[in-house]
């Protein structure tokens, strides 16, 4: 059953909300796109099963229901049958982006797709395709699975978006709350290649990334639909390889399981760019670089370097955290987004 309790809202500031639960003071969280605006006082249901499990990232409570003045919204717009977390107490009407079924199977250019490995690797990667076209890109941002789904959830997003360095976000089932929304992932991408007003184009997972420790079970697999959407629609897909000189755990340190399990399962080859001097930047318990990178090629994909500029991206003002590392304590982890998005820049400008 879903972990339901019921709260009042103490503290509402931008940035912060604290529900009382129980006479507890917690952390919390509203999708306001989804239950309305959130005022002190109302009384709220909140699902406390995160923060109740310890966890990280996802460490605070998920807001259900506004009860004071969350249940009079939710007009449906009108000619739209299509639902979002349907059969679920959240299904909502959206209007999606996808084409006609008399349009093209396949896109009428060739929009490059830089598919991501986790959402940390998203600012400096839309920032790094800035700087690689010179600032001329039009980079959108389609939320895949795998991490957090709601599309209102991200700070990154909101940063991004203020600054100009992604111009949209569409979240792709089972991702909702984006600007605009689509039923599937493939039709995202679909769509975004025949926008005009983009040049290139992001996938890549919400905040918070499921792990369990195993070979498949996490939600990096995300980036093998991604890959797979893109080349199935003949655009030129770049994988952006989750790298770690600082993670305790063995598995993610110099390139991460999770990426190498990507390249394995790949059924064509992407293109695979690493940080130019990462001998440099490499763990010496991950083995030697060069080495570890060709295995994991197998043969398929494109692996090359792509200069990076790490002192500016730490100059940028944009987050430069990840998991509760610091830049300076994961250089290899912000280079290998750098370089993703070096690359994308690149392709965008050519």
């Amino acid at each position: 059953m879903l972990k339901l309790r019921r709260g009042t809202v103490a503290e509402a500031d931008p940035g912060t909300l604290i529900v009382e639960v129980d006479g507890e003071r917690r952390r919390a969280w509203a999708d306001e796109t989804a239950v309305g605006p959130i005022e002190v006082g109302d009384e709220v249901i909140v699902n406390t099963a995160a923060l109740d499990l310890g966890l990280g990232s996802g460490g605070f409570d998920i807001v259900h229901v506004n009860l004071t003045r969350g249940l009079s919204g939710g007009e449906t717009p009108s000619g739209v049958h299509v639902m979002k977390l349907n059969y679920s107490s959240l299904q909502h009407a959206v209007d999606p982006v996808e084409l006609p079924s008399d349009s093209s199977a396949l896109p009428s250019r060739m929009l490059p797709v830089l598919v991501l490995p986790l959402h940390g690797h998203l600012a400096p990667a839309a920032w790094s395709a800035a700087e690689a076209s010179g600032g001329r890109a039009r980079v959108g941002f389609i939320q895949a699975a795998g991490g957090g789904l709601p599309g209102s959830l991200s700070n990154d997003v909101r940063a991004l978006r203020e600054r100009e360095l992604i111009t949209g976000t569409v979240t792709a089932s089972p991702s909702f709350g984006g600007e605009r929304e689509a039923i599937s992932l493939v039709g995202a991408l679909h769509a975004a290649a025949e926008d005009d007003d983009l040049d290139a184009v992001i996938v890549g997972p919400g905040p918070g990334i499921l792990g369990s420790s195993t070979r498949y079970g996490h939600g990096g697999m995300a980036a093998l639909e991604g890959a797979h959407a893109a080349l199935a629609l003949g655009l030129p897909t770049i994988l952006s390889p989750r790298m770690s000189a600082g993670d305790p755990r063995p598995r993610h340190l110099g390139l991460s399981h999770h990426t190498r399990s990507v390249l394995d399962l790949l059924l064509g080859g992407v293109e695979v760019p690493v940080p130019r001097g990462i001998d440099d930047l490499w763990p010496l318990a991950a083995g030697e670089p060069v080495a570890v990178l060709e295995e994991a090629r197998g043969g398929l994909h494109r692996l090359h370097e792509v200069s990076i500029d790490l002192p500016a991206y730490a100059e940028s003002g944009l987050p430069q955290r990840t998991m509760g590392r610091t830049l300076d304590e994961d250089r290899l982890f912000f280079a290998a987004a750098l370089a993703g998005g070096s690359a994308l820049g690149a392709a965008a400008g050519s």
